[in-house]
């Protein structure tokens, strides 16, 4: 531990970034991040072999009072005899196959790809070598995400990792309010410290807050998950926005981006709420969006399914055409989809999850030039569904309507797609005739999927006015190309 503290201070002092807020203002988003607009997340971990109600069973199953708390008793037994550890050797990943894994995401369109690396339980499911509880050495006895790493990389997609550490602090702190296994000392290892969750009065007073021992080793893991498998993105969820974790996220940032630029490679950090300042790295927000564009690059991170980020039985799934309306209004804002799948535990994608991400590739593969390597246009849209702003509000919208319209922009090519079919005619009402584009007049209207046949249009005072051609070229949002 203290070998890898000094290499960190080491790594930081040859720069070019310093562990200051000033310095790390001067980080810019790698391109290829921007221009990449859609990855895919994977939260698969121990927490798939219960599949109940979703990935934080390992914490649920200690709380009193819970339904996972009451399934656990009736299907497993009292916690002092099967405790989430029991769970372990029965998380085989046998059918695992990375290549397969990588080939589906490819055919989704997905341009980047971020397995978690270590979720709140705290089982790594990387080579960690600060501990035993990994799937290096238990369970799969496979390095899965180093396997994962070379078939993405094969494809030609970006690797990223996610790691949510942070919580553990008092994820499993349930377990120490009865007779289970959180308490036996032989197990510390593992749950670790349990400390009782803090509220937001203790957060505020200075109470509860991870002491330095357990800060310095996030960041020695944090770091050394780093080295081993040079993620271009690593994704943090929100616990790390406390006091407390400041100068240790002051000291990552420093090391992951010098370690970049000695890598080659651009990287980044997804933060959530108010961790890092804005500039510094990619803000996220967890199953939300913005009202309006944002100047700095930004990230969602949703899901397939409605509720649980992990594998569960009976998943409630949403439609694909719900999510590529998403991605198109995220894109417009100047942001990213990162859409989550939770694989089973032997390994397997579910038929579900599989299913919508095909039906994505399948958008993208007609309309993907409307998403990849564009910019906001002056401005994101118009219509009348509102989007509400901030997390967990993606079920918060109505459904699209013909007069929804989001605009993408690259080079002389103005994309106005459309989010739902019009009927004979689309309105496009923020181009009126005396609307100069920066490219100049408009000289062709096509829409994507139609073998390049140009439409007929006209400009009035009421907007560009554009005849659909008779057949559909997709199922979900459609695009017309204004050059």
């Amino acid at each position: 531990m203290k070998s890898y503290l000094k290499k960190i201070d080491e790594v930081i002092a040859r720069g070019p970034f310093e562990a200051t807020w000033e310095s790390l203002l001067k980080y810019r988003v790698p391109r290829w991040y921007e221009d990449a607009k859609f990855g895919i997340f994977i939260h698969w971990g121990v927490y798939s072999v219960p599949a109940f109600l979703g990935e934080w069973y390992p914490r649920q199953m200690y709380q009193k009072d819970t339904a996972e708390f009451k399934h656990h008793i009736e299907t497993y037994g009292p916690h002092s005899k099967f405790g989430y550890k029991d769970f372990i050797p029965m998380f085989k990943a046998e059918k695992f196959d990375p290549v397969r894994w990588a080939k589906l995401f490819k055919k989704t369109g997905a341009r980047y790809v971020m397995p978690v690396a270590e979720h709140h339980d705290g089982f790594a499911m990387y080579d960690c070598g600060f501990s035993k509880w990994t799937a290096v050495k238990m369970g799969p006895k496979r390095d899965v995400i180093e396997e994962l790493a070379k078939a993405v990389r094969a494809e030609g997609m970006v690797f990223c990792l996610s790691n949510h550490r942070a919580e553990h602090w008092w994820f499993m702190d349930g377990g120490m309010q009865f007779d289970s296994d959180v308490k036996d000392p032989e197990y510390l290892d593992f749950y670790g410290p349990a400390h009782l969750k803090p509220d937001d009065k203790d957060l505020a007073a200075g109470r509860e807050q991870p002491d330095k021992a357990y800060l310095e080793e996030w960041l020695v893991r944090i770091c050394e998950m780093a080295d081993k498998y040079q993620p271009q993105v690593v994704w943090f969820d929100w616990w790390i926005n406390r006091e407390s974790f400041k100068p240790y996220l002051q000291k990552f940032a420093a090391y992951y981006y010098n370690r970049g630029v000695e890598w080659k490679k651009g990287v980044a950090i997804n933060y959530k709420d108010t961790a890092y300042p804005e500039g510094s790295a990619v803000f996220d927000i967890e199953r939300g969006q913005l009202k309006g564009i944002r100047k700095h690059f930004w990230q969602t991170d949703t899901a397939v399914a409605k509720g649980s980020w992990g594998y569960i039985m009976n998943q409630d799934y949403k439609t694909a055409g719900s999510i590529i309306g998403d991605m198109v209004d995220i894109v417009s804002k100047n942001g990213a989809l990162l859409l989550n799948i939770g694989p089973k535990p032997d390994g397997t994608i579910p038929e579900g999850d599989e299913n919508i991400l095909l039906e994505i590739g399948k958008w993208l593969d007609i309309n993907g030039e409307a998403i990849y390597n564009t910019r906001p246009w002056e401005i994101f849209g118009e219509g009348p569904t509102e989007i509400e702003e901030g997390t967990f509000t993606d079920f918060k919208r109505g459904a699209f309507t013909p007069q929804d319209i989001r605009f993408t922009a690259i080079s002389d090519t103005l994309y106005a797609i459309l989010l739902a079919w019009p009927g004979k005619e689309a309105v496009i009402r923020s181009l009126p005739a005396n609307k100069k584009l920066w490219f100049g007049d408009i000289k062709e209207v096509k829409m994507l999927g139609t073998f390049g046949q140009p439409l007929k249009f006209f400009c009035n005072g009421a907007g560009l006015t554009v005849q659909m051609p008779d057949i559909k070229p997709c199922d979900h949002a459609f695009v017309l190309k204004i050059s």
